[in-house]
């Protein structure tokens, strides 16, 4: 069982590799993790950050409170002694360390003087939707403890990708006001490491096949969308860009005498 259970955390490992790969795999992203990307695929970037992360702290919130409900009263039964009850706390308190940093985004943003009330009432890209849908269905009707595989997936992205990113963008300065536009990275490369190791602790301790599953989906799903979410919002700002600077150059005018009739 000790054996199966480590294998089942190698997976979930398996999982964040290939979003990665992925991710290091597309140049529009790998441009943001460079830092050498634009200010318009920047906020891009901000913008589907906030559109998702505002659902962390509520999806969170509604999974531990499910999760706690199925075990409350059943200690012997087997709802509980698979493992899942010391999943609803963990989510409880997830719920709280997330509150309040889709507004990290927003004040990213602003640093960059991107108007926060248009980013809020912006419709998020089609992948994005998707996330927020896939992990909504999870939490108010499916499995509740799928949405850690999610939680897993992006909080190990974070502790390998977010504080490099930082580092380089404001190194290469090539954003204005760069340097006070990194705290959403910032703040996720500094605790998402040890919330990695923490859930990984816990996972590990799962033994029921029904509650790994859910979570092992929910972690493919997220590793399936976010290249979309991200590096598409990231290749849609630079194709913007190019458009708009081929409308705005001036048209070629002849100066040559025109020819006679």
């Amino acid at each position: 069982m000790a054996t199966e259970l480590l294998d089942w955390i190698t997976t979930l490992d398996q999982e964040v590799a290939a979003l990665l790969a992925r991710l290091d795999a597309d140049p529009a992203a790998r441009r943001l993790y460079d830092g050498a990307t634009t200010a318009s695929e920047y906020a891009a970037f901000l913008e589907q950050i906030y559109h998702y992360v505002r659902w962390t702290r509520p999806l969170c919130a509604h999974a531990g409170a499910r999760l706690a409900a199925r075990c409350v009263g059943h200690a012997s039964e087997t709802s509980a002694a698979d493992g899942r009850v010391i999943l609803a706390p963990l989510l409880l308190r997830k719920a709280e360390e997330e509150s309040g940093h889709e507004q990290w985004a927003l004040d990213d943003l602003a640093a960059l003087g991107r108007d926060s009330e248009a980013v809020r009432c912006a419709e998020p890209a089609p992948a994005t939707q998707a996330y927020i849908a896939w992990n909504r269905y999870t939490v108010e009707a499916g499995a509740p403890e799928a949405f850690l595989g999610t939680a897993y997936v992006l909080e190990a992205l974070s502790a390998r990708r977010a504080g490099d990113a930082a580092a380089r963008l404001v190194a290469r300065a090539r954003i204005p006001g760069i340097a006070g536009a990194v705290r959403f990275l910032r703040g996720h490369a500094d605790a998402d490491e040890g919330h990695v190791r923490e859930l990984a602790g816990l996972l590990a301790t799962i033994p029921c096949p029904d509650a790994r599953e859910a979570i092992l989906l929910s972690a493919r799903v997220t590793r399936t969308l976010y290249p979309d979410m991200i590096a598409g919002a990231l290749a849609g700002a630079a194709r913007k860009s190019a458009a708009a600077t081929r409308r705005e150059a001036p048209s070629h005018v002849s100066l040559a005498a025109p020819r006679e009739p």
